[in-house]
């Protein structure tokens, strides 16, 4: 590993960013599945019970996120980020070979995750890219939940919403469906513009000017000098603060979160709203129902039981009884695989 990932010489960990982006039940019991990146390349890795890494696939042509082995443990979906806007799903085999994007397009698809059952079938999350009359990106549609059959290459839409983003879905061997369900910020009516508004963005926009200038030099200042123009806090300048994330598009403020959606929990506050809701829908149900609300991740664990975070801490709830327990309390949560 060393030189492929980062540096071969020893020195400050600051000096180069490296982020695990997803992780996943491995293909035996006891091992897991991850993808990590750097600024340069990204790729796919096993990790076994007995602490022994794997290497499975890397590349520096794309970044590879949202792993999901599939149920025979022979292949691993994942959402392939391009250089240009726009992610596809892509299929790999655990060995690194048979690479091949499953979806194509103007989107960004997202999250897939394997459905049991007979064939292989893929659900995933997907959102057209928009683009005015130069072709410049200008935002995206709410995000649907698709259903891709990689062998008749049928593509399917489980549910779409034009007021929310549906998002991370998991779909079970009996058809009931799961996803995380969040307001989308461009829906029509869901913003109004007002005089105050339109002053306070007038006002706002010379420092708001000021700090653009400021990155983009600092930028050029870390590429080719390896430092920050501002160097009072050290290398640990020189990477965002680790109380933020980015999740699902919303880059995440912990403790500004905290205090706006903490619903009075103080030892695990919620970083995300009670808006971002986890939505199951049952084979011939109409409408969807609300299982749990502030969740920012979740998995369906082997026996049926819900696993999701806030943010802060992890929840479970029973399969048969709905019963329900918090199991963890921790700190910026972004990701929760049950095993």
């Amino acid at each position: 590993m060393s030189g492929a990932l980062w540096p071969a010489h020893a020195g400050d960990p600051a000096e180069f960013r490296v982020a695990i982006t997803s992780v996943a039940q491995g293909r035996s019991e006891g091992e897991l599945l991850y993808s990590l990146e750097t600024d340069e390349v990204s790729g796919i890795f096993a990790l076994n019970g007995d602490g022994v890494e794997q290497r499975l696939f890397h590349t520096a042509d794309f970044r590879v996120r949202h792993i999901a082995p599939s149920p025979d443990g022979e292949s691993i979906a994942a959402s392939l980020f391009h250089k240009a806007m726009g992610a596809n799903i892509a299929v790999v085999r655990v060995d690194g070979k048979d690479f091949f994007e499953a979806t194509d397009g103007d989107s960004v698809d997202l999250a897939p995750r394997w459905i049991g059952g007979a064939g292989r079938r893929i659900v995933f999350q997907s959102a057209g890219v928009g683009r005015d009359a130069a072709g410049r990106v200008c935002g995206l549609a709410p995000f649907a939940i698709q259903e891709i059959d990689l062998d008749g290459g049928a593509l399917d839409t489980l549910a779409e919403d034009p007021q929310h983003d549906l998002l991370g879905p998991q779909k079970l061997s009996d058809g009931t469906l799961y996803y995380i369900r969040r307001p989308y910020a461009n829906a029509p009516g869901r913003r109004k513009a007002s005089p105050v508004d339109a002053l306070k963005e007038a006002a706002l926009f010379p420092f708001r000017m000021a700090v653009a200038v400021f990155q983009y030099f600092n930028f050029f200042s870390m590429k080719y000098t390896g430092k920050p123009l501002a160097t009072s806090g050290g290398a640990a300048q020189r990477h965002p603060d680790l109380k933020r994330m980015m999740i699902w598009g919303n880059l995440i403020d912990a403790d500004r979160a905290a205090r706006e959606h903490g619903m009075g929990d103080t030892e695990a506050p919620s970083l995300v709203p009670s808006s971002w809701q986890l939505m199951r829908q049952r084979p011939g149900a109409r409408e969807p129902e609300c299982v749990a609300k502030g969740v920012l991740s979740f998995d369906v664990a082997p026996d049926g039981a819900l696993v999701y975070s806030n943010g802060s801490a992890i929840h479970r709830i029973d399969a048969g009884s709905d019963k329900r327990e918090r199991v963890l309390v921790g700190s910026m949560i972004e990701h929760v695989a049950a095993f």
